[in-house]
């Protein structure tokens, strides 16, 4: 396979699987439908998700600084957040893409070479990664009982141990081999890890390491909150338990790598996690709908005028 075919196959595929996820979405819960959920809302509760929203991606631009201050670089806040934002946009149209470009303004307007922005990005993902893993666990822990007893009813748990055991032989046999392996995929696997190891550990070494793990944890917080308010904007889904609020967060989340934005994979994976505790379907995808629309009409705006004022803005501090 050439790289050009291989290259449009990675564009094509999320958005032509967003397309296909739109309208199966649609065609459980009809947009007529969805319009009545959202008249029927109460849109102060949308408003404010869309504000914490908001704030979470202003910390993730005040974060950035802290990562690439020990190299010499003081960027202008503006760029930053003008940045983030541009990130965000451009990710809906080719995945990924967006933090391609986002070091690539660094390197334009603030002179910050493109491999040592890009680093930065690495290193916050997996800050970010990290997180959202200790999120999935304190969930597993809080309602292992729930969530163990749901499984257990519609699976046999002897199947299910049997599969986690052969899942964790495989996963430690193929560390095991790359480990002890010389070949050229292995080499460039075993540099990965080690990448995304010392990306980690950077974190602890950087001057404003709490204060980097503060906004951290104070993005991930305004990501949960966003989508917890939100969801007392319908009337179906306002009393729903504070656990499934996480088991939806947690599977809405892991929608949007899978597709530009999360488009139409969003709503699915919202339903997907709190079909769990017995919610049900329609009101879930209209939720999802609605709490996806407003965060992405949001980036819209907010990405759009970033795109159009970042060389404005930078002419004029020039001058």
């Amino acid at each position: 396979m050439n790289k050009k075919l291989k290259n449009t196959i990675k564009v094509l595929l999320p958005l032509l699987l967003g397309v296909f996820l739109v309208w199966y979405s649609l065609k459980e819960v009809p947009l007529p439908k969805i319009i009545d959920y959202w008249q029927s809302s109460t849109k102060s509760w949308v408003v404010l998700g869309v504000f914490l929203g908001l704030l979470s991606h202003l910390s993730r631009a005040y974060r950035w600084r802290f990562q690439l201050e020990p190299m010499g670089y003081h960027i202008k806040f503006g760029n930053s957040i003008m940045a983030v934002f541009a990130t965000y946009l451009i990710n809906y149209t080719i995945p990924r893409s967006g933090e391609v470009a986002r070091a690539s303004i660094l390197a334009n307007y603030e002179g910050v070479p493109f491999e040592k922005g890009f680093g930065t990005i690495v290193a916050e993902r997996i800050a970010d990664l990290i997180v959202m893993f200790g999120i999935i666990v304190v969930t597993l822990f809080l309602q292992f009982d729930f969530i163990y007893t749901f499984f257990s009813e519609r699976f046999n748990p002897v199947k299910i141990g049997a599969v986690f055991v052969i899942f964790l032989v495989l996963v430690t046999s193929f560390f095991w081999f790359i480990k002890k392996s010389n070949s050229k995929i292995a080499l460039k696997i075993k540099g990965f890890f080690n990448g995304l190891v010392e990306g980690a550990l950077s974190i602890f070494k950087m001057k404003k390491k709490w204060a980097f793990i503060f906004h951290t944890l104070f993005i991930w917080g305004m990501y949960m909150l966003m989508f917890y308010v939100t969801s007392f904007s319908i009337e179906d889904t306002r009393d729903i338990p504070f656990p499934a609020v996480l088991v939806g967060f947690i599977t809405a989340s892991f929608s949007i790598a899978a597709t530009s934005g999360g488009i139409g994979a969003y709503p699915l994976a919202v339903y997907l996690g709190f079909s769990v505790f017995g919610i049900q379907e329609e009101p879930s995808i209209a939720f999802g709908w609605i709490m996806w629309a407003s965060q992405t009409l949001m980036i819209i705006i907010c990405g759009g005028l970033s795109l159009i004022y970042l060389p404005i803005y930078n002419r004029k501090k020039a001058v």
